[in-house]
């Protein structure tokens, strides 16, 4: 699966890039670096399963195993002292990578309730893209009886592109369903 995509992008997508931006070496050609998936909560302060639960989630969703992520800072209004666990994270790349974009795109975004496409305007200024799910029951790989809390996770996919429209193209060759 993980294959196709890249193929695709070989294929297909490098060079309607080179052609459409005009450039003149291929190293120059937009390509997909990492995707990092993140999941935060401060309901760990009080329920030390919540950090396992995510944990297990992230790890069926991606098939890697996410790192624990401790706080940096103490903040006294959110009950939050250096060090403390506040979620988890997983950074993918390479083939994993290529896989879940195709999953996330074809399988788990469509999954999403009056899903119309996602906003083109979530690009950082260069060239990166950010999403916020409300639910990790989007993806078939999480079972709907087996979960005890809905929560969400920030999807970043970081590109090597240097502005946003040529983030944009290289996201929708590779099938991002952007909203009209």
């Amino acid at each position: 699966m993980a294959a196709r995509l890249k193929e695709v992008y070989k294929a297909d997508v490098a060079p309607q890039l080179m052609k459409k931006f005009s450039y003149k070496s291929v190293m120059q050609i937009p390509r997909l670096e990492k995707i990092v998936i993140n999941v935060t909560t401060g309901e760990i302060r009080d329920n030390s399963k919540a950090l396992d639960a995510i944990i297990s989630d992230l790890k069926q969703i991606t098939g890697q195993a996410p790192v624990v992520c401790k706080a940096r800072k103490s903040v006294a209004n959110f009950k939050l002292r250096e060090g403390m666990d506040i979620g988890a994270k997983v950074t993918l790349r390479g083939d994993r990578m290529y896989e879940f974009l195709d999953r996330f795109f074809n399988l788990a975004l469509p999954r999403v309730r009056d899903f119309r496409g996602i906003n083109p305007n979530s690009f950082d200024g260069r060239g990166n893209y950010s999403i916020g799910i409300k639910e990790q029951l989007i993806f078939p790989e999480i079972e709907y009886d087996k979960i005890d809390k809905v929560r969400g996770m920030d999807i970043s996919i970081i590109t090597t592109a240097n502005t946003d429209e040529e983030g944009r193209e290289l996201l929708s060759l590779l099938g991002a369903p952007f909203a009209k």
